[in-house]
Order: C-alpha cells, then structure tokens, then sequence
C-alpha cells in the first residue's frame, strides 16, 4: 500500500468513520510543502463542548464559552499550541506550557515529560497527546508523544515518544486521545497515523472538520510554519473563526 493509500484509509477510519476519536493533532508538511500543525477538541458533555479556541499571536488556547458553567477547568482549559524560536509546540493539555519551559530553560522535550501522567479523569484516564516540531532538524523535524494508562494499573503511566523521519509534501503524522466511543473511552494505540495533508490552509481545514463527527466536533485549528513565522486559522462550533 502507498503512503497516499494508506494516508487516506487512516483518515476514513480513524476519522471520517469514527464518531469519537477525541482530541487530536498532526504534524507533517502541506502538498505545498509548508510545516503544518494541526489541533482539534471534540466534546460528548455539555461541559467538553462548553469551550472554543482562540489565537493571538503564534498562541492557541481553549476558552470557555460560559465562564460560569465551567467544571474541571484545569483538564479543559489551556494553551494548545505555544512558540519558542525556532520551535511549535502542540498539545491537549497543560502540558504544552511545561514543555514551552523546560525547553526555554535548556532542557528537553522527554525531561519536560517525565514530570507529568496521564489525565487524572478515571475511569477514561485520557491520554496526554504532545507533539514539537523543529523545522531546521533535518534528521528529527517532528517529535510526538502520548502518556497514558497503563493496562494493568492505571495509576501509572506508559510513555511513548517518537521521532520519525521528515514526512515527504502532503503528508503528516497524528496522534489522537481515544480510538472511538466508549464507556470507558479506549485510548488510541500502536504508532502515530500517517494522515493527508492537502495544499492550502483552508483546504485542510475543511477536510478535517468535514472528517470529524458533526455531532461531537468542538474546534479546530491550522498552524502554517512558513518563511520564518506561522500564522493560524481557527474553526470553532459555536460560529467564532480567525484566519490571517
């Protein structure tokens, strides 16, 4: 099967065909042959789907809709995608703003990791999802990881990261929190997914919110890494969008 084939059936089942494949992200390269990160939220409660993104510079945050009907606010609010130079950070969770700090202080993407687990959310102990990309690294541009339950105790934590090599144009890798609906929630599994990545922002963006489940998609947001700085277009349910 060809990375196009399989890009594509990755998409269909994974996406398309899955009505919860939760919070998700992807990292690769635009037919064009931009760096492009890609961030979605999706919701089953009132309380998951009580929120939109919005950006501000090179930041991406989950906001809520009602401030007064937010529940859990430290496992739904944060920022979801952050910058250092050189550098894009991508993540569901707070976690995004502990690696943005480690790394400004020196450190590494696995040492900011090694501090955090998976969600504290039993029984669904949703996965922590975390994705960096470093354009100017030719061998390892993309780096991703997920923390999540361990089967046997979930009150540890099983740590993956990868660090593929540069996807060819049109192509990228993602990760998402669950592999479909459930109660429990079962979390995703195996190696992050190749996904299709068309040319145009816009054109991505359309065919991920047209993927997603229409009944549980929350936002959506695209990052284009191009000519020394990004600029983000932002979809949301509740009708808010933002483009450049």
């Amino acid at each position: 099967m060809t990375i196009a084939a399989l890009a594509e059936a990755n998409f269909e089942t994974h996406i398309r065909r899955n009505p919860y494949p939760g919070r998700g992200l992807v990292i690769g390269r635009s037919a064009a042959g931009d760096w492009v990160l890609v961030y979605w939220v999706m919701g089953r409660s009132a309380n998951s789907r009580n929120r939109r993104l919005t950006a501000a510079g090179g930041v991406l945050r989950t906001e809520p809709i009602d401030a007064a009907r937010i529940e859990k606010a430290d496992l739904i609010i944060y920022e979801a995608m952050l910058e250092l130079p050189g550098v894009y950070l991508v993540s569901n969770g707070d976690q995004t703003r502990t690696l943005h700090e480690a790394l400004r202080a020196g450190g590494t993407f696995d040492e900011a990791l090694r501090t955090r687990e998976r969600e504290p959310d039993a029984p669904n102990y949703t996965p922590r999802i975390s994705g960096m990309l470093a354009p100017g690294d030719d061998v390892a541009p993309i780096t991703l990881s997920i923390l999540k339950a361990n089967a046997a105790d979930p009150a540890r934590t099983d740590r993956f990261t990868y660090r593929p090599a540069p996807p060819p144009p049109g192509f990228g890798y993602g990760l998402t929190t669950y592999r479909g609906d459930g109660d429990p929630l079962p979390p995703f599994v195996g190696e992050p997914l190749w996904l299709p990545l068309p040319a145009a922002p816009a054109a991505i963006e359309q065919a991920y919110w047209d993927g997603l489940n229409a009944a549980n998609r929350v936002a959506l947001a695209v990052k284009v890494v191009a000519g020394g700085g990004s600029r983000l277009r932002v979809r949301n349910r509740d009708g808010l969008a933002q483009t450049p």
